[in-house]
């Protein structure tokens, strides 16, 4: 039997990195797309997939640039296609909305359009986003809800979803959109909040900082581990008809709570070490995101295998592990 063929943008991201492994375990052959300039420094930009690079096959393209979108999937005739790239960090898209917009509708748009012109029986993913509901309409968020993004990293993934959702019906292609609340691990990257508080907790246990700047640390997510999220846009892709679906734990915690839980696992007292910095504070706060995942928990069987608890404890615990092999590392370089 033949494999199924899978391409994922931002294959080197956190979600990316799980998905690819997700993939595999599932039988089958896994692509990538990866910025040129990836290829040419693979140790720092291949941090995440490091492990996989061996059964994998990365190519060469940018979501800016739809010939180089369209030249990789006019090579290979995909089964799915998994549309996780963009720029994701919420405070960055205020500070350059523009590019932001950019990369994020048009390189969507980019993978639509050549999907439909080349392999238009590719079922695709397009990875929506909490920030969508942004001023929520109603608690919890569920997919009926209606949206009132908050930033223009949200604006973007609204338009991202209603392109989607446009594919499907316009063209009959099979397109779904996971609505996915947040989703952390030991492989976020270093500015996103749950990993600044982790790798904070872990330096000063060990000495290397004194100090954590946040900004609101009321502000309430509904977090779980990305590496259940990821199951979920498979088990989309492998239903008989195209939707969308919310993916989310179904409680919400304060930044506050996270910085507790973490610390905690440090043994140490958040409040000594956490100092509020309005530099952090956004010019529009979402204050509560809290998700409703029943349809998918109904319709895909899904189910998260991680706790809020054993999520907070693993990034803290993996946090502390790196750091203190980094110096004993460099220890045995100064003797050397």
């Amino acid at each position: 039997m033949q494999k199924k063929k899978a391409l994922i943008t931002g294959i080197t991201g956190q979600d990316g990195s799980y998905l690819a492994e997700h993939l595999l375990t599932q039988g089958y052959e896994v692509h990538g797309l990866v910025r040129r300039v990836a290829l040419e420094t693979p140790a720092s930009r291949f941090t995440r997939i490091s492990h996989l690079l061996d059964n994998i096959t990365l190519h060469p393209a940018s979501l800016e640039s739809y010939p180089s979108i369209f030249h990789v999937i006019s090579r290979h005739d995909f089964d799915e296609c998994y549309h996780l790239a963009a720029q994701s960090f919420v405070a960055e898209s205020f500070a350059d909305g523009f590019s932001t917009m950019n990369t994020n509708i048009n390189g969507t748009h980019y993978v639509l359009a050549a999907l439909r012109e080349l392999r238009s029986q590719c079922k695709f993913y397009f990875a929506g986003s909490s920030e969508m509901f942004g001023k929520v309409r109603e608690i919890p968020q569920k997919e009926s809800t209606p949206f009132h993004p908050r930033s223009p990293y949200g604006i973007s993934k609204m338009a991202g979803f209603e392109l989607t959702r446009n594919y499907r019906e316009a063209y009959g292609m099979f397109c779904c959109s996971g609505l996915l609340f947040n989703h952390e691990g030991p492989r976020r990257g270093f500015e996103f909040v749950t990993r600044k508080i982790s790798r904070a907790a872990a330096q000063i246990k060990l000495g290397l900082a004194s100090e954590l700047r946040l900004g609101n640390l009321e502000a309430r997510r509904d977090w779980g581990h990305a590496s259940d999220y990821v199951r979920a846009m498979y088990l989309m892709l492998q239903q008989p008809d195209p939707d969308d679906y919310v993916v989310a734990m179904g409680e919400t915690h304060s930044v506050r709570e996270f910085c507790d839980k973490a610390f905690g696992e440090m043994d140490l007292d958040y409040r000594e070490y956490v100092k509020i910095d309005e530099i952090y504070y956004r010019p529009a706060e979402v204050e509560l995101l809290i998700g409703d995942a029943s349809k998918a928990r109904r319709i895909l069987g899904w189910q998260p295998n991680y706790t809020f608890d054993e999520l907070v404890k693993e990034m803290v615990k993996t946090d502390f592990e790196a750091l203190s092999n980094s110096r004993v590392k460099d220890k045995n370089n100064l003797i050397d």
